[in-house]
């Protein structure tokens, strides 16, 4: 079953500054929770991304155990959207469309995520005990980062 996480936020910059900081694969290890142990494995001299653009990590998902993981640049269209597809890695499917639209407070930054899980029904139990909460926690923690990235009073 194909599940799916919505989130926006509002950041109060312009658009060349959140664009730099969410097409930048680098800062992925800012906003995610330290407990996963998230590394970008790709050595990205120029990380301006582009389609096609195949992007190496460990992450740590769950119980420590680290995990390989491959994501590819699908779509780019500047400064307004982005989507990275997972290729290799633990789930069954994981299509991340990142959106950035601009307001007169700066711009407002929508994060859909499509995904499912390997296993079939034992993977849905998963997602229901465990992987559901995860990822909640995983974007309240980016949330929380961005805000002060962001969002400073």
């Amino acid at each position: 079953m194909v599940h799916q996480l919505q989130r926006q936020q509002q950041l109060n910059c312009d658009i060349k500054t959140a664009w730099k900081f969410f097409s930048s694969a680098n800062n992925l290890s800012e906003i995610t929770p330290k407990d996963m142990n998230f590394v970008v494995r790709t050595q990205l001299s120029d990380d301006e991304i582009y389609e096609g653009m195949l992007i190496d990590y460990y992450v740590s998902p769950l119980l420590g155990i680290k995990l390989n993981w491959q994501t590819e640049i699908t779509e780019v269209n500047f400064q307004k959207s982005f989507t990275d597809f997972q290729k290799k890695g633990p789930f069954k499917l994981w299509n991340h469309f990142h959106e950035f639209i601009l307001n007169d407070r700066g711009v407002l930054m929508i994060d859909t995520v499509s995904y499912e899980l390997p296993f079939g029904f034992l993977g849905e139990i998963a997602h229901s005990v465990m992987v559901k909460k995860k990822l909640e926690h995983i974007f309240d923690y980016r949330f929380k980062i961005l805000e002060k990235t962001f969002n400073k009073k």
